[in-house]
């Protein structure tokens, strides 16, 4: 049996946001697919009995995006949010839980981003983007009027202008009798509902305070159901995010990151009174990242305890703790795995989950025992071999130990030796660990072994690990970019081909994205070990992204000092500096409309390398953002596939 090849991501199926019903008994999830002849993808909600003694089925057409399932109340509904027929345009609809046709209850330019049922379950609650229609509604750009810009945050990547599409909360009546009604307006940018238990007020967060656009701060309101001016509950600075209601309404929970403006530092599960006193952080002894990337639910209140999902050496796990500090948290499910979206009711846990050779799939814990309910992954599975990692520990210079791991192609004949692919991870602080990776499988099926770490700088590890590439400048410093992090990477290659008499250390190939872009250029300006390169999505030049990014002006959080106060710091950590050391030949993908890692990034490394007479070839993706890799067109994924193969196999298979 062969491996992934590119064309299989078409084949990939995941289930997406659980929700389970009142009583505990039926949970609804998304499942997300791809739509090859559309070029975009599809998810449906289906439903299916947390006993597992029935076959899940479709709720909805699953014709279009279809998430964020709700059940009402009484369990009678389930409310949902989808694209309309007109791709400009979404719908919140609600569906009786035993199927049947669904209730339009509003059809809306922007798409839907939260939802949630009032405690009487007459109204519903969403978040959605309001767009200064003066603009949006002239179909050509030379027709809108000019932007006048007086902040620093105006842009956001894979959302685009963002000052004059700013997020609000609205209510809508639950039979469709009214059209929805604005709760919060401005220039405001407002996400995280939540219904007080008696359905007068809504918690939700927002940055309304002069320099929210330079800060990164961000508070907890509460809003009247009727409207008003919302109340601001938080004390302004820490960066506040997925608040819930208790259920005595006398307090709220949420996640935080505590000094956005130092990073990193590991978000936090705590409780404030809902009159703004009491603040107590919950997890603070913890020592992990309790709100891992990609951001999903935030903590869960059952009884009086939170639920939430913690980052810990390369596996998501679920946890709790007490809401009064009497308890440490403690692990709920853990496991050599990722668990994404989770939800409890009823006595009933459902979450999902995925590992290194399977996509996420439906789970639920009842009565002490844990089941899968799905298996949307069959068909994919069947006639491919999916490669396991082998977990391994390598000593970086200083001997530290460097969490690692090898992925194997398929079983070949004795002696033989396999080209080697050194994956790096973005973020910096993120983590590779125990889910379904598609690039790894794919570099595997096309015959690469691939190594893989988590780096200091990753999280999933000790706050100290993720600050170890804090710059020198910085309070608690660190070595910056490109210093213990790279160290522990060529340990880590230097380590497996110690261990693995099947890698051809003359036949390595280098690649990453975001800040693997950035650490893959950087390699190939301080090694010639590798045979051949792919910076992708880089950032290669810090002073200029400081001033391009929607990000960049604040990278003074890893580095200590602004762009503006100490330009020699970060031209010093930037690989453009040492561009004329490059000699590996380097592929170069970016997005054309990256706003996190502008695409400037990329043309300042093929200008240079060009000039030098470097062997240098550029892709750029038309109309993808800095998310090309994990939610791009499929046929870019495809195709970015192809090109990554086709320069690794030209510069590391010659010969076979």
């Amino acid at each position: 049996m062969q491996g992934m090849q590119p064309d299989d991501l078409y084949e990939l199926t995941a289930v997406g946001e659980v929700r389970v019903s009142p009583d505990g008994r039926t949970i609804a999830f998304a499942v997300t697919s791809f739509d090859r002849d559309a070029n975009d993808y599809r998810s449906r909600i289906w439903v299916t009995g947390a006993d597992g003694g029935q076959e899940p089925r479709p709720l909805t057409e699953g014709e279009r995006r279809e998430n964020h399932p709700r059940w009402s109340p009484d369990g009678a509904q389930v409310a949902y949010a989808c694209r309309a027929e007109t791709p400009e345009r979404s719908q919140l609809c609600v569906v009786p839980a035993g199927g049947g046709g669904a209730l339009v209850l509003a059809e809306l330019p922007e798409d839907v981003e939260d939802l949630a049922w009032s405690p009487g379950g007459d109204r519903l609650a969403f978040v959605t983007r309001v767009r200064d229609e003066r603009r949006y509604s002239k179909e050509k750009p030379k027709d809108q009027p000019p932007r006048r810009i007086d902040r620093l945050v105006v842009r956001v990547d894979s959302v685009g202008w963002t000052m004059d599409r700013p997020r609000h909360l609205f209510v809508v009546e639950a039979n469709g009798s009214a059209p929805p009604r604005a709760l919060t307006e401005g220039e405001w940018d407002d996400a995280a509902l939540a219904w007080s238990p008696a359905g007068y007020e809504l918690a939700f967060t927002s940055a309304r305070h002069g320099s929210w656009d330079c800060d990164l701060a961000r508070d907890i309101f509460v809003v009247a159901a009727a409207g008003g001016e919302p109340r601001r509950v938080t004390e302004t600075g820490p960066e506040y995010a997925a608040v819930t209601w208790s259920a005595d309404g006398s307090m709220l929970a949420f996640a935080v990151d505590p000094e956005p403006l130092n990073a990193p530092r590991h978000a936090r599960i705590g409780v404030v009174a809902t009159d703004g006193t009491g603040t107590r952080l919950l997890t603070a002894g913890l020592d992990r990242h309790a709100f891992p990337y990609p951001p999903g639910r935030g903590p869960l209140w059952v009884g009086d305890d939170l639920y939430f999902r913690v980052e810990d050496g390369g596996n998501v796990h679920l946890c709790r703790v007490a809401t009064d500090g009497a308890r440490a948290p403690e692990q709920l499910v853990g496991g050599e795995r990722q668990i994404g979206d989770f939800d409890h009711a009823g006595g009933t846990l459902a979450f999902s989950a995925t590992g290194p050779t399977h996509l996420a799939e439906l789970f639920v814990v009842a009565d002490g025992e844990e089941r899968r309910l799905t298996d949307v992954g069959r068909a994919f599975r069947q006639g491919r071999s999916l490669m396991e990692p082998q977990a391994f520990t390598a000593v970086s210079h200083d001997g530290t130990e460097v969490p690692a791991w090898i992925m194997r192609p398929a079983p070949s004949a004795p002696g033989q030796r396999h080209p080697v692919l050194l994956v790096i991870h973005g973020g910096p602080f993120t983590q590779y660990g125990a889910r379904f990776f598609d690039e790894f499988q794919v570099f595997a099926g096309a015959g690469y072994a691939v190594l893989y770490a988590n780096p200091r700088g990753s999280s999933g590890y000790s706050e100290a690990w993720g600050r170890a590439i804090r710059g020198p400048k910085a309070a608690e410093p660190g070595s910056g970019w490109g210093g213990v992090d790279y160290e522990d990477l060529m340990a880590v290659v230097d380590d497996a081909l110690r261990r693995f008499d099947d890698l051809d250390g003359e036949r390595m190939g280098v690649l990453g994205g975001s800040y693997g872009g950035y650490m893959t250029t950087w390699i190939a300006a301080h090694t010639s070990r590798f045979r051949a390169a792919c910076s992708e999505r880089a950032c290669n030049n810090l002073l200029t992204m400081s001033y391009t990014s929607d990000y960049g002006p604040f990278m003074s959080g890893y580095l200590g000092v602004t762009h503006l106060e100490d330009a020699a710091e970060y031209l010093r950590q930037s690989p453009m500096t040492y561009v004329k050391n490059i000699s590996t030949p380097m592929l170069i993908l970016h997005s054309e409309d990256d706003l996190r890692c502008p695409i400037e990034q990329a043309e300042q490394l093929y200008v240079a390398l060009k000039l030098l007479g470097r062997e240098v070839e550029f892709v750029r993706f038309p109309g993808e953002s800095h998310e090309l890799s994990r939610s791009g067109a499929p046929a870019h994924r495809v195709e970015r596939f192809r090109i990554i193969l086709d320069w690794f196999d030209r510069h590391l298979k010659v010969g076979d």
